[in-house]
């Protein structure tokens, strides 16, 4: 899947474009059971979205069954696969709330054939003091776990994604006490480790009260700028922390990354053969091959 060896850059995207549509389904290895990764960072403006989404089309384009679970009150997932979200949209606030089947309130995203969404809409921006007033404490931090192990009992999936907002929070905490894996984004930027402390001691005492299966199974250098000694000081910095976890592949900063959303579409339909989509496919390939251990 390298696409360097062509004359011309403009030959290079062309090639990685076609392959995106034509190519790519069934190169990816499917998983022996439902990956459930959360894609979580605090710190906001890190790619934390941008990955969720971009990760999970690339998945969704090689053949794979996907499902993106938007958690973020802010939609912005949802945004991305051309999705309503608006106020009063059903979607994950129902299967929270209301404990609707999470099959019943997903939709299947445009332009994908095996890659449905949750949406996510602005009643979430409400739902941790309305769960604090109406759910047991016991209770609150296993909603998202007891709506996915019934959806899971009936549907077949390769991955599902879930999108956490930029807090730490109950909807985030919900994120951490259903799944087995996280992975972090992080910006190829100064103060790139400020936070990831305190989310990993978020992501610690989630293993050790909530969900002892939890682990951080990835780690995602996004925003790397070529040009720039800092990218790579930071990237040194963030493989020294975290070691093989962190993906060999890494998101640079691309223009078409940023503008897709604004077409309610990820970089991997809205301009394939960009070095952004080439670099997510990538990583999702990388994601795919490591398998759940991260290794």
């Amino acid at each position: 899947m390298d696409f360097q060896d062509e004359d011309t850059p403009l030959a290079a995207a062309a090639a990685a474009a076609v392959y995106v549509r034509r190519g790519l389904k069934g190169t990816f290895p499917r998983p022996k059971e439902t990956r459930v990764i959360t894609v979580a960072n605090q710190k906001g403006g890190v790619g934390k979205t941008t990955s969720a989404v971009n990760l999970a089309a690339s998945m969704a384009l090689a053949g794979l069954n996907v499902l993106v679970i938007d958690l973020d009150p802010q939609g912005n997932a949802s945004t991305a696969f051309g999705v309503d979200h608006q106020e009063g949209a059903q979607g994950t606030y129902d299967v929270l709330v209301d404990k609707a089947p999470i099959a019943e309130m997903m939709v299947e995203a445009p332009k994908y054939e095996t890659l449905w969404v949750l949406p996510a809409s602005l009643d979430l921006a409400g739902v941790d003091i309305q769960l604090i007033t109406d759910v047991a404490e016991a209770d609150r931090p296993f909603l998202l776990r007891g709506a996915l192990e019934a959806f899971l009992a009936e549907y077949d999936m390769d991955y599902i994604f879930v999108d956490c907002p930029p807090s730490l929070g109950l909807l985030t905490i919900n994120a951490l006490a259903a799944v087995s894996e996280v992975l972090i984004p992080i910006q190829c930027e100064f103060y790139a480790l400020e936070g990831v402390q305190q989310l990993m001691r978020t992501i610690e005492f989630a293993r050790e009260r909530l969900n002892p299966d939890l682990e951080v199974s990835t780690i995602l250098l996004t925003m790397y700028a070529q040009t720039t000694n800092l990218s790579q000081q930071v990237a040194d910095e963030v493989k020294a922390y975290f070691g093989k976890k962190v993906l060999e592949s890494i998101i640079p900063r691309s223009v078409y990354v940023a503008e897709a959303p604004s077409f309610g579409e990820s970089v991997m339909t809205y301009d394939p053969g960009s070095t952004g989509a080439v670099a997510y496919l990538a990583a999702a390939k990388e994601i795919a091959e490591r398998g759940r251990k991260g290794i």
